[in-house]
């Protein structure tokens, strides 16, 4: 594989780290980054496909916007970032995977104290990544709500995609020790937010549901990539606040994010959603998402 260094078995890949590719193995930061002590930073996922890296722009806005959300101040410019990624992905020969963009507050004291930390962190990691089963991409998945709580918007803006992911994987624990690998998490007024790590969508008729940005849900990517297919395929898009009631009679689920890319949902707490297979706009919608991933985005 291009790029990685060979040492007998493994393959090991560079990883960007403040300006340099360096060996995954060399790629290390202080116990002290502020990232680390108390999750403060900001990150985001990004998907290369067939050469070519998918919604870069606006990966990189959202993680500047982020970044000034909590007085974060990135050591490079959006462009810097955009060509370390593609260089990233090249130094390890990645034409189909996954790309982890982190800053963190870098290395400080150990009081809360942001503004002692002068050294911000950029780390660019590209391999690969599976995040469900591929049966599951055929078949649907199955949910469960569980009972933590998204965060209230006025505590961790959801918009943020921050580094500190604790209500999410709470969320996650919950949903694995129940056996399944999504949830579905609430917000403090009842209504449906986002799954741990997805956007979620309904369709009923012609009509496509998903939560607004302000009952919990992350101004996704993928989300909005979905919204604008559906609005191609002439369904209704509408952002309502949704209770599981409405979830369970949806003629069809699914749910989007850049690592989980579009998942058909076919069972919520018990309840079959539609005919219990992927619905029509459902495969619509990830045939379309498939053709726009294999043909757009910054080259390799």
């Amino acid at each position: 594989m291009a790029g990685r260094a060979y040492t007998g078995r493994y393959f090991y890949m560079k990883v960007f780290l403040n300006g340099e590719l360096v060996d995954q193995n060399d790629a290390k930061v202080s116990v002290f980054d502020h990232g680390l002590l108390y999750g403060d930073g900001v990150f985001e996922g990004i998907r290369a496909y067939n050469g070519r890296v998918f919604k870069l722009k606006e990966h990189i806005d959202r993680l500047f916007y982020s970044a000034k959300a909590i007085l974060l101040d990135i050591p490079m410019t959006a462009d810097e970032i955009s060509r370390a990624v593609v260089e990233t992905c090249q130094a390890n020969g990645i034409r189909d995977g996954y790309v982890r963009l982190v800053v963190t507050r870098g290395p400080g004291t150990l009081g809360l104290n942001p503004f002692k930390c002068k050294n911000p962190v950029v780390i660019i990691i590209a391999d690969k990544i599976q995040l469900y089963p591929e049966q599951m991409y055929r078949d649907g998945m199955d949910l469960i709500t569980v009972p933590t709580t998204r965060n209230h918007q006025n505590a961790i803006n959801p918009a943020i995609k921050s580094l500190n992911y604790l209500n999410n994987i709470l969320a996650k624990i919950e949903a694995v020790n129940a056996g399944y690998e999504e949830a579905i998490m609430l917000n403090p007024a009842g209504y449906v937010a986002e799954c741990t790590g997805d956007n979620l969508f309904i369709i009923k008729g012609q009509s496509m549901m998903t939560p607004p940005l302000e009952a919990g849900a992350l101004y996704g990517i993928t989300r909005q990539t979905a919204i604008d297919i559906a609005v191609e395929l002439g369904l209704t898009v509408t952002e309502p606040n949704l209770t599981r009631y409405d979830l369970y009679n949806a003629d069809e689920c699914f749910l989007t994010g850049t690592a989980a890319e579009v998942m058909p949902v076919v069972k919520i707490d018990g309840r079959t959603i539609g005919n219990g297979q992927p619905g029509p706009y459902t495969r619509r919608i990830v045939d379309r998402y498939s053709d726009l991933t294999s043909t757009t985005g910054e080259p390799l």
